[in-house]
């Protein structure tokens, strides 16, 4: 049976119990979508899970903002990571909006007419280079913080999902017609328009910190912080040296993509998660199933390797928010 997952096969949502199956019921609730593979990818690792939807929920549905900006903003750091089931999943949601026109011009790869969405959907794009000058910002600044949790939110989906799912948003790409693209759009458009209650997921985690200071004193700051504890934990997958060789990797990046021929990356039979890990963050959809077969032993789990990649990912996501910080401290 076709699945859209890569690598791993989850756990059914629908034998869910505890946090998990708490997390999936407010998912369906607020994002309007019962057990997306976005999340249900991740459900082997609940620890994980909740917070990756917390950040979400915060940010791109209850935070601060119009929801068609911030989908404009996720579209952008989608595009920028090449993440095309993402990218398509935002499309489909500028649709929910009653942004119908917006969202087709959008599919056939134009430029929105409107200056301010325009500006908000480069802005997305150049979050995924470090150093990128990114205020002033095409938006409030008292909405930063949901722009910028979204924005990272995203960066760290995009990378889960380009490593573990298809590029299939839904079966045979049915998303590449127009009017399925609309339909799926309508049929989440009641969810996407509520209005949500700041906060709701908060509960959801296990003691979380406030979090950085663009975040401070909202919900997202919490939420971003559980994930980074949740994520960098699976630094203990890795060896003192393929750690530093990650962060070494990482702080010299400068946001492009890597070539067709992949020189410098670790190799996969001497270093096989350390190139699992800096595959996660810098070209997730170039993760092979003989890098995953060169890392996978007896003992390796299809958790751990959510667990890894989710190191990486969020390895990139930490070097893309140092440059965020400094951008909001200067405004």
């Amino acid at each position: 049976m076709t699945t859209p997952f890569r690598h791993t096969r989850p756990p059914s949502p629908k034998s869910a119990t505890g946090r998990t199956a708490e997390v999936f019921e407010q998912i369906a609730v607020d994002f309007g979508i019962e057990r997306p593979p976005t999340f249900v990818v991740l459900s082997s690792v609940p620890e994980l899970l909740a917070p990756t939807w917390a950040l979400m929920r915060e940010s791109l549905i209850a935070g601060d903002g119009s929801r068609t900006g911030k989908e404009l903003a996720a579209l952008g750091v989608s595009l920028a990571n090449k993440c095309p089931f993402c990218a398509d999943a935002h499309t489909v949601l500028l649709h929910a909006t009653g942004d119908h026109t917006l969202a087709e011009h959008l599919a056939r790869g134009g430029t929105p007419e409107n200056e301010e969405h325009a500006r908000v959907l480069d802005w997305g794009r150049r979050t995924r280079i470090p150093g990128a000058a990114l205020t002033p910002y095409p938006f409030p600044a008292g909405q930063a913080p949901a722009y910028l949790g979204t924005a990272l939110a995203f960066h760290f989906i995009n990378r889960i999902v380009s490593a573990l799912l298809t590029e299939q948003l839904l079966p045979g790409n049915a998303q590449r017609f127009r009017a399925v693209r609309s339909l799926a759009g309508r049929s989440v458009a009641r969810t996407v328009r509520r209005s949500a209650v700041p906060g709701a997921a908060l509960p959801l985690l296990d003691a979380p910190g406030p979090g950085p200071d663009w975040a401070a004193g909202t919900p997202v700051g919490p939420a971003y912080d559980a994930l980074r504890t949740a994520a960098l934990a699976g630094a203990d997958l890795l060896d003192a040296d393929d750690l530093t060789l990650v962060r070494e990797t990482l702080w010299a990046w400068d946001g492009g993509h890597p070539p067709v021929v992949l020189r410098g990356f670790p190799n996969r039979r001497e270093r096989p998660a350390a190139r699992l890990a800096v595959l996660a963050a810098l070209a997730p959809y170039r993760i092979t199933e003989e890098d995953v077969a060169a890392w996978r032993e007896p003992s390796r789990s299809d958790a751990s390797l959510v667990r890894l990649v989710a190191y990486g990912a969020f390895a990139a996501v930490e070097r893309i928010e140092t440059t965020m910080r400094v951008s909001a401290a200067r405004t």
